[in-house]
């Protein structure tokens, strides 16, 4: 009996101490967890040696999910744009401006001068004495180029790799435009400045556009207006110099003339451009995903008729001043430099109704509407006076809707990481409007008996193309946001 009564307590001390171990190790857990920062809450009832098994369960449970709430920290929101704590700007801050006025320089350097070729279309084409169709190859190829290389250079935004870039770029174009001074023929000057300056254009743009949304929200709108109007700008201060230099110091020295200009401007982009976001290294060249989104892969066919037309009206609005109405080079060369330059006031307006009241889809739509009945009005112009009429109001019209087309690419998804892809990816398509729309509206010019039944044939087929556009950003919009007139977007 006696032996039986030490064995039955030998057994309790024995099962005591194993409750003492097992409180000991779970007390040492829970001073750990706290140690790391996973308290428990503070109604959570104290712990006592002899806690059952169901209880420590329960409370390896709590601790779990908060150690896992705890480790999700680590995942930080890029947060608003830099400079939204200034006062002196809510949405963008100095840093974002400063891109923006160095965006708007590369932008008079690509774009500007690629909006002036209509001014080399008709020199060449007297000149060289080719036919305006093949002239405007060089143009369509530098367009194409610029747009089709889109895809890349906006990858490489993503990828972090915007400086290295930016020189690549900036080399290639000034390369294209020495070497066009150069030239003395047709190919050569299809090489120089079609297809080398198309280069280093292609390769800047994107980039550069790109990183300035990254900066903005609120005002992204109004940034790109501004950024854009170095395109109307350019358009206008190209064509200028070429009318003036061109009579004293001949075709060589003009175009080096514009060489160092754009070498200079160069230079200071690439001193103050900085990319915001962090690199994305990973993701494909092309987000094929991208066109199984019904109101992206609309917007961007929509667009790309429009494209085909407009830049038809860049290239031979000159050269109708000159063939059709019998104006002089430098009076022809001034509608070039009307219609461009009447669209930078434009371009500002238009991103500040986007931005407070219309959205960048709403408003680009109704532009583009303006744009095909000013391709049909214009097959009414028979007067110089009635030319610079057309010109005004057709070049407020192109000008708006240039502004807007990168903003509403972007605003059709959500994440600004993905400005660079998105936006390289629809200009490549873009890409083949300006590949084949000059030269194909130059081919209709041979049609019709040729003159004025010729541009008959080329207004019309770019009236038509520019309506179907229109039709298509108004099936993407309702897709979108479906069909309440009332909603911005």
């Amino acid at each position: 009996m006696a032996a039986h009564e030490g064995e039955r307590r030998e057994s309790e001390k024995a099962n005591h101490r194993t409750e003492e171990d097992g409180s000991s190790n779970l007390g040492s857990e829970i001073s750990r967890d706290v140690e790391q920062g996973d308290a428990l809450p503070p109604n959570e009832e104290k712990i006592t040696p002899r806690a059952s098994l169901e209880l420590t369960r329960t409370v390896s449970t709590a601790l779990s999910r908060v150690t896992t709430r705890m480790t999700n920290r680590h995942i930080v929101d890029p947060g608003p744009p830099p400079g939204t704590e200034l006062t002196i700007c809510k949405d963008g801050g100095v840093k974002a401006w400063t891109q923006v006025a160095m965006g708007w320089i590369v932008i008079v350097t690509t774009w500007g001068y690629l909006n002036s070729f209509g001014v080399f279309q008709t020199y060449y084409t007297s000149e060289l004495a080719i036919d305006q169709s093949t002239v405007s190859w060089i143009g369509s190829i530098q367009l194409w180029l610029i747009f089709i290389i889109s895809t890349f250079s906006g990858r490489a935004l993503d990828a972090g790799l915007f400086i290295p870039t930016f020189i690549l770029g900036s080399f290639f174009q000034v390369l294209g435009i020495f070497m066009n001074s150069l030239c003395k023929e047709f190919w050569q000057i299809l090489l120089a400045q079609g297809l080398c300056t198309g280069i280093g254009s292609g390769i800047l743009f994107t980039p550069s556009l790109g990183l300035i949304t990254t900066y903005f929200s609120k005002k992204r709108g109004l940034a790109v207006a501004i950024v854009t109007t170095g395109n109307s700008l350019g358009g206008a201060i190209y064509p200028v110099i070429v009318r003036q230099l061109l009579p004293k110091i001949g075709f060589a020295w003009t175009v080096r003339v514009i060489g160092f200009m754009n070498l200079a401007c160069l230079c200071i982009g690439l001193a103050f451009m900085r990319p915001r976001l962090p690199p994305r290294k990973t993701g494909p060249l092309v987000e094929w995903r991208a066109f199984t989104e019904v109101p992206y892969a609309l917007a961007v066919v929509g667009m790309t008729l429009v494209f085909g037309g407009l830049f038809f009206v860049y290239y031979y609005i000159t050269s109708y001043a000159f063939d059709i109405l019998g104006m002089s080079y430098a009076s022809s060369a001034n509608i070039l430099i009307l219609f461009n330059a009447i669209g930078i006031p434009a371009r500002l307006f238009t991103g500040i109704i986007a931005d407070r009241l219309t959205g960048p889809l709403n408003a680009i739509i109704l532009l583009i509407a303006i744009n095909a009945l000013c391709a049909f009005t214009w097959l009414a112009v028979r007067s110089v006076a009635g030319m610079y009429v057309e010109t005004a109001i057709y070049g407020i019209a192109a000008g708006a809707f240039q502004c807007l087309f990168p903003t509403t690419i972007t605003s059709l998804h959500d994440d600004v990481s993905k400005n660079g892809i998105r936006m390289g990816m629809a200009f490549s398509v873009f890409s083949f409007a300006g590949l084949l729309g000059p030269p194909v509206g130059g081919q209709l010019l041979e049609t019709n008996g040729g003159g004025r039944g010729g541009y008959v044939s080329a207004l019309v087929g770019v009236g038509v193309a520019t309506a179907v556009g229109t039709g298509l950003l108004c099936v993407a919009r309702v897709k979108k946001v479906g069909w309440g007139l009332g909603t911005k977007c």
